[in-house]
């Protein structure tokens, strides 16, 4: 059983890991922030600890039903898609909200890689994804941004 400062640990990882990303997407003035990233990482984290240590007592209690911790996991993914498709929308032929989605779809896969004990990638990934939101700006402002973008 993983003890509960490390718990707590990787709750507070996601916590930062969520507040940085969603930070920068606070700054560029888009739909979803600070509050909605932080929560959405927080969250996924707590989902995975949920999935992966919450349940030990019951794994092999009933032997129909066998303990699988990447079922959460997976319901992560397709739950938070389905906050991300809420954030899209199409005007004429603009998409707005198609980056915030996909950020808030990455803080999901941090929070859920945190919680699991992966920090390491999800650190690195948590890095590229945010130099992926500042290279963005950078391209703008040579003129070289994607016309599909938001």
């Amino acid at each position: 059983m993983l003890r509960m400062q490390e718990m707590i640990a990787r709750l507070l990882l996601a916590f930062l890991v969520g507040f940085f990303i969603g930070l920068e997407r606070e700054i560029s003035h888009k739909p979803a922030g600070i509050r909605t990233h932080t929560l959405v990482c927080l969250g996924s984290a707590l989902f995975t600890l949920i999935s992966s240590y919450g349940f030990a007592s019951l794994i092999g209690a009933n032997p129909y039903q066998p303990g699988d911790p990447a079922r959460i996991a997976a319901q992560i993914v397709t739950g938070v898609g389905f906050i991300g498709g809420g954030i899209i929308f199409k005007d004429r032929d603009h998409i707005r909200g198609l980056t915030t989605a996909a950020s808030i779809w990455l803080t999901a896969g941090l929070g859920t890689g945190i919680g699991a004990g992966l920090y390491v990638p999800s650190l690195v990934a948590a890095v590229l994804g945010y130099l992926t939101l500042k290279l963005n700006r950078l391209l703008r402002r040579w003129g070289l941004d994607d016309p599909g973008e938001e």
